[in-house]
């Protein structure tokens, strides 16, 4: 009599996962897109996008040329992943502030302060704000800079208006503009002169003309 054999269930292979139960092998993908990405921002911040190589991204990553053509196509794609960025963190401050039990003025000004330690410290900040005065020289679409800021600004102020937080007959929109434009102001002259380190210090006197006596 023939013996029966037992079917034996088929094991397969797991693979090996983070706390978030994503695969390890993409995990380290982003984390080295990530490197890369924050490589391509110092060596645009310090050099500008016309005088930065690939090989200089690489460089700066610790990697050779071939793993950073791996997430990114050419140091165009490499400008635009910066520039994104920066729009994202500056818009992580619109969100944070927005969460916080602040006056509408006090967010206005909060807004500015806290861009000011950014582009002092951050150097995606940084190389997102070099990239637009050199977006002629990148052959690929960036984001519109500008609008987003304006719009937050435009947001808090308007905010103030209605809590009478504002001086008689002060437009909005109008103050928006001349607040966003003496910081840009700022921080360019600031870039120029003295490397940023005393941006923090120019963006409170700009507040200061504009919001005398205010404290938050």
């Amino acid at each position: 009599m023939a013996r029966e054999t037992e079917s034996r269930p088929v094991r397969t292979r797991r693979a090996a996962t983070n706390a978030k139960g994503e695969p390890l092998k993409q995990d380290r993908a982003a984390r080295t897109r990530e490197s890369v990405m924050e490589a391509a921002a110092e060596a645009f911040a310090a050099k500008g996008f016309p005088e930065v190589t690939v090989l200089d991204v690489a460089e700066r990553a610790g990697l050779t040329k071939g793993a950073v053509y791996f997430h990114f196509a050419n140091k165009d794609a490499l400008a635009v992943a910066v520039a994104q960025e920066f729009y994202g963190r500056v818009g992580e401050v619109t969100e944070a502030l927005r969460r916080e039990n602040r006056t509408p003025l006090d967010r206005a000004i909060e807004f500015v302060r806290r861009n000011a330690v950014l582009f002092r410290d951050d150097p995606v900040i940084q190389a997102g704000a070099r990239l637009q005065i050199e977006r002629r020289y990148i052959d690929s679409s960036l984001p519109t800079p500008y609008v987003g800021a304006l719009e937050a600004l435009t947001e808090f102020l308007t905010g103030a208006e209605e809590e009478d937080q504002l001086s008689p007959g002060a437009d909005p929109e109008v103050l928006a503009r001349v607040l966003l434009s003496a910081f840009f102001g700022a921080q360019h002259m600031s870039w120029v002169l003295n490397d940023r380190k005393d941006l923090v210090e120019r963006a409170e006197e700009t507040l200061q003309c504009l919001f005398p006596g205010h404290r938050s």
